[in-house]
């Protein structure tokens, strides 16, 4: 069952950031997603440290903004190790969409810290680097 509660909280937190077909992205579920404390990391192309509100702040921006359409990203593999009432999960995303009017594809690695709350899987942790 844990897996199976990984993969969906691991989908909700892709989904978050899809605003295809005019519907409004919903980043701030992040913040249910993840421990209020989780840490955030992009390490490339350029490293940055984030908290949630730090991170869902300038893609609540972008996506709602008009700059950023058609968006989605999604996992296309993953490797999940479960040890009790931890888990990390490693995988490949690709992502699309229209930026200022020019259509985009790109792509990446990810990895998720979880753990298991009273309320269930939540994200501890996760970085990202985006494939130059």
């Amino acid at each position: 069952m844990s897996k199976a509660e990984i993969d969906m909280v691991t989908a909700e937190f892709f989904g978050s950031f899809d605003n295809r077909g005019g519907k409004p992205a919903d980043v701030a579920r992040i913040r249910r997603l993840a421990l209020p404390g989780a840490v955030i990391v992009m390490t490339g192309p350029r490293f940055t440290a984030y908290t949630v509100d730090e991170f869902i702040a300038p893609r609540e921006e972008l996506l709602a903004g008009g700059r950023l359409v058609e968006f989605a990203e999604w996992e296309t593999s993953e490797r999940t190790e479960i040890a009790g009432d931890i888990a990390s999960r490693f995988g490949a995303y690709r992502k699309s969409g229209i930026l200022d009017g020019e259509p985009f594809e790109g792509g990446g690695t990810k990895t998720i810290q979880f753990v298991r709350t009273p309320q269930g899987w939540r994200i501890a942790a996760f970085s990202w680097y985006d494939e130059p």
